[in-house]
């Protein structure tokens, strides 16, 4: 349960470090967030990886590049 918790809470903060970065804003919220910080580490970790940090079974770098490239091709779409 606290694993969970701690997913839910890193996937936030790395949704939001991803809009912050990106200058735009994707709606939602905390949820957005969430969403957007779990697709970006799972693109991330696709496309570079797991390297650098890793906390919660997050590989941190990969993790913010790939949310980032979500929030860019969300920004893209709509």
């Amino acid at each position: 349960m606290i694993g969970l918790l701690l997913s839910l809470i890193v996937g936030g903060i790395l949704g939001a470090l991803a809009q912050s970065l990106m200058k735009k804003d994707v709606p939602g919220g905390i949820f957005g967030n969430i969403v957007i910080g779990f697709i970006g580490s799972w693109l991330g970790g696709s496309l570079l990886g797991s390297f650098g940090p890793t906390f919660s079974g997050f590989a941190i770098i990969p993790a913010i590049i790939g949310a980032a490239l979500v929030v860019f091709i969300y920004d893209l779409i709509f």
